[in-house]
């Protein structure tokens, strides 16, 4: 490898992954020491922080969507990436170049002085850094896991917002709701307002804003949504936004996460306004790669969807339930080991007619065989799973789908990715 200071972004990024003995080292004493050093902990500007365990991603693209258009130069910072990791840093709505991320890693790793940090540590700090020396009017941060001591949580955010909370991670946060619901919640700064985006949140959330002090706008209580036969409503008091456009983000969850938005923003109102017409260019514009992602290719739909946990697969199978139409839906389907596949594989398994399991050249994903083993256990018919290297398997759907069919692609990041990059995603 050439010397650091020549090192390109995939050096630097390949080091990072052997920096640290563990992927994930909770705790934010040496995050905030580096930062401290670098000077990237004290923005000039509002910073919004979102958590949850789905949704967070939707809310940033909402954020970042409508105070672009309001006129704001925004930063936001979200993990992970789908196809490069300059998709996690982002100024103006634009990823940032290779250049500037390297630059960042060479500030953070003169200030880390042996500080051990994690990948994601290490990204978040340059991430800051890069954001403190932009002039950005306000910051938008992504919580990776958790809340609490996450690296995000460094930063004090004059808003936060959390979406949903659902049973993930558990061999971090906790194995019941109350238990994550409090390591999200730990996001939330004394006397400085929260939005809750899901109605029947745990009482560790509302416990920890009452400890507080901090204002809470909860959905279901003081704000809420209805659909409308050409778009939809959101009310909150005395005040209404009727006929508000439908999302660039498709399926009926991301009203909430909309919903949630637009009640953080009123929020902040008086340090950002954002016109009605700034919401709505927002609301149409936002995008999220990955994310209910669709391409038609020779009359199939292929449905990109990074759906890993049964909240989010059961968004997934509800909207292809919605959406059904006259021809199959094909199943292509690869988890990581962390990930239980039971609730998963039952929840699709009621609407997929025909499964595809890849061998993902990754060492912490699923084998499909373990797969295909759970897919049977629910009851599908070992005669429509299929299971093999990734570009035989894309061979065989595209020889086997017909017009009308629909293909898709879930379970990870990691999924998406490989099968955007074997060219799932060219038209």
């Amino acid at each position: 490898m050439p010397q650091r200071d020549r090192w390109r972004l995939e050096d630097w990024l390949r080091w990072q992954e052997g920096l640290s003995p563990v992927e994930i080292n909770p705790g934010l004493e040496r995050v905030q020491a580096v930062g401290e050093r670098l000077g990237a902990l004290t923005p000039r500007c509002p910073v919004i922080t979102v958590a949850g365990t789905n949704g967070k991603g939707s809310c940033i693209a909402y954020l970042e969507a409508m105070l672009g258009a309001a006129g704001y130069r925004t930063a936001a910072y979200t993990s992970p990436h789908l196809l490069r990791y300059n998709e996690r840093i982002r100024l103006a709505g634009v990823p940032v170049s290779d250049e500037a991320i390297t630059a960042a890693f060479s500030r953070v790793e003169q200030a880390r002085q042996g500080t051990p940090l994690t990948y994601f540590e290490y990204g978040t700090l340059a991430a800051l850094s890069l954001f403190s020396e932009a002039e950005a009017e306000v910051w938008l941060l992504e919580v990776g896991m958790g809340g609490r001591l996450d690296a995000v949580n460094a930063v004090d955010p004059d808003l936060s917002i959390i979406t949903s909370i659902g049973l993930d991670h558990t061999e971090w946060l906790g194995a019941d709701r109350e238990r994550i619901g409090a390591e999200k919640a730990g996001i939330m700064r004394p006397g400085r307002p929260v939005c809750l985006g899901q109605a029947d949140l745990p009482d560790s959330v509302s416990d920890r804003a009452r400890t507080l002090r901090a204002p809470v706008t909860a959905a279901g209580r003081d704000f809420h949504w209805r659909r409308q036969a050409l778009g939809w409503d959101w009310l909150s008091g005395d005040e209404r936004l009727d006929g508000l456009p439908w999302p660039g983000l498709t399926g009926t969850v991301q009203l909430d996460n909309a919903a949630v938005v637009i009640a953080g923003l009123r929020r902040l109102r008086e340090r950002l306004p954002v016109d009605r017409a700034a919401l709505e260019r927002g609301l149409r514009s936002a995008r999220l790669p990955g994310h209910m992602e669709r391409v038609r290719r020779r009359g199939v739909e292929w449905l990109f969807d990074v759906a890993h946990n049964e909240d989010s697969v059961r968004v997934l199978a509800e909207t292809v339930r919605d959406e059904a139409g006259k021809g199959r839906v094909i199943g292509l389907f690869a988890a990581m080991h962390r990930k239980a596949l039971s609730g998963v594989l039952a929840t699709m398994g009621a609407v997929v007619d025909e499964w595809y399991l890849p061998r993902l050249e990754d060492p912490q994903a699923h084998p499909p065989e373990a797969v295909a083993a759970g897919l049977r256990e629910t009851g599908v018919d070992a005669s429509v799973i299929h299971t093999g290297g990734l570009s035989a398997l894309l061979a065989a759907v595209a020889d086997r789908a017909r017009p009308g069919d629909r293909v898709v692609v879930f379970g990870s990041f990691r999924t998406v990715e490989a099968v955007m990059r074997a060219g799932g995603r060219v038209d």
